[in-house]
């Protein structure tokens, strides 16, 4: 992280605000029966924990200070005082960074495990385990795959290019919410509208070479599901 561009980093914290906010949206897009008072609260406090971080990181280190930073938030804590609660942040920052890995794997893995049932993946990825009922072939080829990635390739490029292909999807998503129908319990209209358009926006105003390879990404994934139906 420490040659990661001022700008970049300034803009992959605003992805990562703001695909909260959307995922939020698609939530209550497309899992109204899902949407209880206590779903909404934990929302409500994700929400606010980032925008009370974001507030005191500027607070405290200005935006020139913020893009400057290599570890923002354990800078933050010793500029105002407490330089002994910098190792604790950084052990949080860690662990919360671990948990979001794994918590994308495990989401990822099952999206292999689908396509892999619907033959746009090699049969042999939608094998489950006996024993504990998990993708566990498909768990380990995303976890062998993160890892070679994390490896051999520059991890804020990879960052910026997930932003964006997340994104993306978000829109999918928002756009297939805006067809419902009243009786498939369609949320308000302007609830997709709204987070398609934020996914827009958002997307592009990622750094141009994390939106190219996104795009290139894109393009072929969608030549490649073209020839697949052609020959399935």
């Amino acid at each position: 992280m420490a040659s990661l561009d001022g700008s970049l980093r300034r803009r992959l914290g605003l992805v990562d605000s703001v695909v909260i906010g959307l995922g939020a949206g698609i939530f209550a897009a497309l899992a109204p029966a899902a949407a209880s008072a206590g779903s909404w609260l934990l929302v409500a406090l994700a929400l606010a924990v980032y925008t009370l971080v974001a507030v005191a990181t500027l607070s405290v280190l200005g935006s020139a200070g913020l893009a400057e930073a290599t570890g923002p938030l354990a800078r933050m804590v010793s500029a105002a005082g407490v330089p002994a609660a910098a190792p604790v942040v950084r052990i949080g920052a860690v662990v919360a960074a671990a948990g979001s890995l794994l918590a994308l794997i495990l989401g990822v893995s099952r999206t292999v495990l689908a396509m892999a049932r619907d033959r746009y993946l090699p049969g042999a990825l939608a094998a489950v385990h006996p024993r504990f009922g998990v993708p566990h072939r498909a768990e380990l080829v995303v976890g062998a795959i993160v890892a070679v990635v994390a490896a051999l390739f520059d991890v804020c490029a990879a960052i910026g290019f997930s932003s964006f292909t997340v994104l993306f999807y978000y829109l999918i998503a928002n756009i297939s919410a805006a067809t419902l129908t009243a009786d498939e319990n369609r949320p308000p209209r302007w609830i997709p509208v709204v987070g398609a358009v934020g996914c827009v926006v958002v997307g592009f105003a990622l750094p141009l070479g994390s939106v190219l390879a996104g795009l290139g990404a894109l393009i072929l994934g969608a030549a490649l599901y073209a020839l697949g139906e052609r020959y399935r």
